[in-house]
Order: C-alpha cells, then sequence, then structure tokens
C-alpha cells in the first residue's frame, strides 16, 4: 500500500475519534444518547475501516498472484461474516441503544467527508 493512502486511512481514523471523543464529551454528558452504545459503534465502525481498508489493498497490490487474491477475497469475505455475527450479537445479547450505536457509527462517514474536504482543499493550493 502507498504511504499516501496509508496517511489518509490514519487521518481519517484519526477525525473519527475526534467525532467520536466531542459526542462522547456533548451528547453523552447531557444523557441524550447511550455513552456505551456510540462507543460500541464507533469501535465497531473504526475496526471494521482500518481492517477492510488494508484487507483491500493486500488483495488490490500490484503483482498480487491469484493465489493471494483468492485468500484475500477469503479473508475479507470472512472477517464481513465475523462482523456481521458481532453485530447481532452486541444488539441481542447486549441491548444496546440502537440510535446511540447508529451514531457513532456514523461518525466515520463524517470523518470520511472532513478528510476529503480537507484533502481537496489542500490541492487547490
Amino acid at each position: 500500500m502507498e504511504t499516501a493512502a496509508k496517511k489518509m486511512i490514519v487521518r481519517v481514523e484519526l477525525w473519527h475519534g475526534l467525532f467520536l471523543l466531542m459526542l462522547l464529551l456533548t451528547l453523552g454528558q447531557a444523557q441524550i444518547i447511550d455513552p456505551t452504545a456510540l462507543l460500541a459503534g464507533g469501535l465497531f465502525m473504526g475496526l471494521n475501516f482500518f481492517l477492510l481498508s488494508f484487507g483491500v489493498a493486500w488483495v488490490l497490490m500490484p503483482l498480487a498472484g491469484k493465489g493471494r487474491v483468492t485468500v484475500g477475497v477469503t479473508v475479507l469475505i470472512l472477517k464481513f461474516l465475523i462482523f456481521l455475527a458481532l453485530l447481532i450479537t452486541l444488539f441481542y445479547r447486549f441491548d444496546f441503544d440502537a440510535i446511540s450505536f447508529s451514531v457513532g457509527f456514523s461518525t466515520l462517514i463524517l470523518a470520511i467527508f472532513f478528510e476529503s474536504i480537507r484533502k481537496s482543499l489542500q490541492a487547490e493550493r
């Protein structure tokens, strides 16, 4: 994976952590959302994004052999199934607040949006 792509992934994760912290300090303190569910949603999505980004980069690496691509796709499918099972377990076993979980889950989308704006403004200079 290129260094620029790694840096962008790390920056997206940093934005994601910042947004989670801001939401936790504002909405969590006001008891509008469940802090545990917010952090669980954010952690779930952050870990999923991190594993997916590096997994896809490993599969799409230039000159990757056919066997490596097959193994990589299999690992990504397995990761997807494990995360889906974990998500189902979280909601049925631990009784998380779905709204708070989805707010934490959505902070990654916001982080990607802010990083893309930052990158486009930097390119204009």
